[in-house]
């Protein structure tokens, strides 16, 4: 098993989308890159903290890639646009990967290169891409949050 740490913006529709790949065994959402030891969603939304939201995700690479999570990532949000995504705007919102090794490191670096060599307009890409600190889980609401928002009364709904 394997680890990859994502910053997409808010952190609830990343989670559900790297869920749904096949090779993900986990997911967790919480706060990383801040200098505030357990940090919460309120510390975190003022923007005071220097976290951002972000999506823990536990895989099997036999299964599915880190380059192929990466490949993901980049198209679940924009990373030209620095701290900000959709109508989410602060620093809590950056565009980020948090690599877990010197591989993870290389893999993101070459990534994100390759995807800003492939760009047709002159936006640049902003993500970062630095070693992962600590990453602390977010409140048991936010879990899987977009999955309970959608079950109500025992059942399904669109």
């Amino acid at each position: 098993m394997a680890k990859a740490t994502f910053a997409a913006g808010c952190f609830w529709g990343p989670e559900e989308t790297f869920n749904a790949v096949e090779g993900v065994t986990d997911t967790a959402v919480g706060y990383i890159g801040g200098h505030t030891e357990h940090p919460t969603y309120e510390q975190v939304c003022s923007g005071q903290t220097g976290h951002t939201e972000a999506v823990e995700i536990d895989f099997d690479p036999a299964k599915v890639s880190y380059e192929e999570l990466l490949g993901v990532f980049w198209q679940i949000h924009d990373p030209t646009t620095r701290n900000r995504q959709g109508p989410d705007v602060g620093s809590q919102y950056r565009s980020a990967i948090f690599a877990h090794d010197a591989d993870q490191l290389s893999a993101a670096e070459t990534s994100r290169e390759d995807l800003q060599a492939a760009r047709h307009d002159d936006r640049e890409i902003v993500t970062e891409i630095v070693e992962a600190p600590t990453f602390w889980r977010a409140e048991d609401y936010h879990q899987r949050f977009m999955e309970k928002r959608r079950t109500r009364f025992g059942f399904k709904v669109a």
